[in-house]
């Protein structure tokens, strides 16, 4: 009777659609629907872009597809494995293949509107075709809708043999330096080219090609036996990815049913078990040294801060390998933005405890700093002295506790302004690294945070203009007042807010009859501007900012397109302030003024 009562193929694939667009509808409540129009602004812009390159730039087509694949690929690796509102947990017991659990699951993967915005942009493959007649149009169509499967497929699988390897702290943090090592290829991947003597162009050209990304470009150029002959093996390609996926999804169940992740023994004991903030540090330390994701994160932050920097030494430019200590800040500090979502509904514990609050901010922003700045000191001393760079001293003793005091302080603000609530450890299924957290919110939240903590630093780089051993003085008075200053906001809050926070993260955002005016409430007006400022804000601020400041002070290379090295010489300085603080307030204006509607009205009392 059970095959009587289990829905086809396509019944179940519709049920799974159906499901993921009721728990999408649900959801699009308050900031949840604010968060969404940004990501799907920000998406339709790149894939009108996309749709561009094909047109006036259809070298780069390739190029650019190739990015759309890194995204899907890299983008739910770095926020916890993407979104599994629908997670093969819950389907284990229906009596099906797990083919077909797998198939419908990727049915209702395409439920949203990532993959409708990726349709838009693989449009471009047709406008491409166009170049070579209506057979190429034909070919374009079909490899569009070909391309976006693969795309996905591949994320799923990706993120399923990451969920399923990942079972230990050393797992784990391979897949974060691996992750970081891919960014920082992405990013300086030309350099060993160059140093090899190749031709970065020629090398791109043919590795964007390779990919499944480009495989739709070339079936547009190729003959029509050649081009039939790239679409059915990239037929065959997802149809052996689906049948992977299968198998991963069974054995991720199996796992789960099994006790999922095994239990991790041992920690790290550096503080008495009395003492206020010693004791909050040591649970922390605790939760850095058990939380996979936490771990994951932080090889991913550090690894980059090695190999970008290492990537240009093949040039022999060593002049980023001083930096690399401060670079490892800055990114530990966007992974570590949303400590108290990443620990559910823990802070019961801490709201039971009269007077904890205080303890428990400090103690975790000292644990932050004894996890951060030992290794951060070590690679930047190391990495100082290696580069040979003597003018560097300055600027590296100056910045380092000047980026450390100001991480230390905002990752504890940002943890009670901007909480972004997740699932409690214990409750995160089959994928260890999946904490539940909207992804949207959560990259939001990272780059903020790589905008706001250098941004907390730059008062010191001015006094190191001025004095540069003057501003080493100015870099630890700005990190000590900072750590301290901006926990004690952080902790201040968390008393007269601890309850609000909670409930955010046992419930979520769920708006009352009464409740206050969310980002979604804006005028229509403002909700523009907020979105104009988050996709614009960057140029003036790092481009035309800080990127021109750093080549105005060390004479490098020509003006390019740096609006403020064309001007003479008494206008630049004045451009370049005049940018960063565009940037600045564009970034203000976006970030604040939703902070302001959110914020409760003040209470009198009498």
């Amino acid at each position: 009777m059970a095959h009587l009562l289990t829905p086809g193929p396509a019944a179940m694939a519709k049920i799974m659609i159906r499901m993921r667009l009721t728990l999408m509808r649900n959801a699009l409540r308050g900031d949840d629907a604010a968060n969404l129009y940004t990501s799907v602004s920000v998406g339709l812009i790149l894939a009108a872009g996309t749709v561009a390159v094909a047109v006036l730039w259809p070298a780069y087509l390739p190029l650019a597809l190739a990015g759309w694949l890194a995204g899907w690929i890299f983008g739910p690796i770095l926020i916890g494995g993407g979104n599994e509102s629908l997670r093969p947990e819950y389907f284990a017991m229906l009596p099906v293949t797990p083919r077909r659990t797998a198939a419908a699951l990727l049915a209702g993967a395409f439920a949203g509107p990532a993959p409708a915005i990726n349709l838009i942009a693989l449009l471009s493959l047709p406008v491409y075709g166009w170049r070579h007649g209506p057979a190429g149009v034909l070919v374009g169509l079909v490899a569009a809708v070909i391309t976006l499967i693969t795309m996905v497929m591949i994320s799923r699988v990706v993120v399923a043999l990451i969920g399923l390897f990942v079972r230990s702290r050393a797992t784990a943090a391979a897949v974060g330096a691996a992750t970081g090592t891919a960014i920082a290829l992405c990013s300086n991947g030309w350099a060993p080219i160059v140093a090899l003597g190749g031709d970065p162009a020629a090398w791109s050209h043919q590795l964007v090609r390779a990919l499944p990304s480009g495989w739709g470009v070339a079936a547009i150029e190729a003959p029509w036996p050649l081009a039939v002959a790239i679409l059915a093996a990239n037929a065959v390609l997802v149809a052996l990815l689906l049948a992977s996926w299968a198998t991963l999804l069974s054995r991720r169940v199996v796992s789960a049913v099994r006790g999922g992740v095994p239990p991790r023994r041992g920690a790290p004991r550096p503080f008495p078990t009395t003492g206020g903030a010693h004791v909050s540090a040591a649970k922390e330390l605790r939760a850095w040294w058990r939380d996979l994701v936490r771990i994951q994160l932080l090889g991913t932050a550090f690894s980059f801060a090695l190999v970008f920097p290492l990537l240009l030494v093949t040039l022999d430019a060593w002049i980023m390998v001083a930096f690399t200590g401060l670079i490892a800040i800055v990114m530990a500090a966007a992974s570590s933005a949303n400590l108290y979502g990443a620990d559910g509904t823990a802070l019961w514990l801490t709201l039971m405890t009269p007077g904890a609050e205080r303890a428990d901010v400090r103690g975790r922003q000292l644990a932050w700093f004894l996890i951060v700045g030992p290794a951060a000191i070590a690679l930047s001393l190391a990495g100082t002295l290696v580069s040979g760079e003597s003018w560097a001293w300055p600027w590296v003793l100056g910045l380092l506790p000047a980026l450390l005091g100001g991480g230390a302080g905002l990752v504890v603000l940002l943890a009670v302004t901007s909480l972004v609530p997740g699932t409690d450890p214990h409750k995160r299924g089959g994928n260890p690294l999946s904490t539940g957290a909207d992804e949207t919110a959560e990259t939001g939240l990272a780059w903020l945070v790589l905008i706001a903590v250098p941004s907390i630093a730059l008062p010191t780089a001015g006094a190191i203009l001025l004095n540069p051993w003057a501003g080493v003085a100015t870099g630890v008075l700005t990190g000590a007042l900072s750590a301290w200053g901006l926990g004690r906001i952080a902790y201040r809050r968390l008393e007269n807010h601890g309850t609000e926070l909670l409930n955010l993260m046992k419930h979520g955002p769920t708006p009352q009859a009464d409740s206050k005016p969310t980002t979604a409430d804006l005028p229509a007006m403002h909700r523009v501007g907020v979105t104009v400022c988050y996709l614009i804000a960057w140029l003036p601020l790092f481009p035309q900012g800080l990127v021109t400041m750093v080549m105005k002070i060390f004479d490098l290379g020509g003006p390019g397109w740096f609006l403020a090295l064309h001007l003479p010489p008494i206008w630049q300085w004045p451009t370049i302030i005049f940018m960063i603080a565009l940037g600045l307030l564009m970034y203000g204006y976006a970030i604040l003024l939703p902070m302001r509607l959110n914020s409760p009205p003040s209470v009198t009392t009498r």
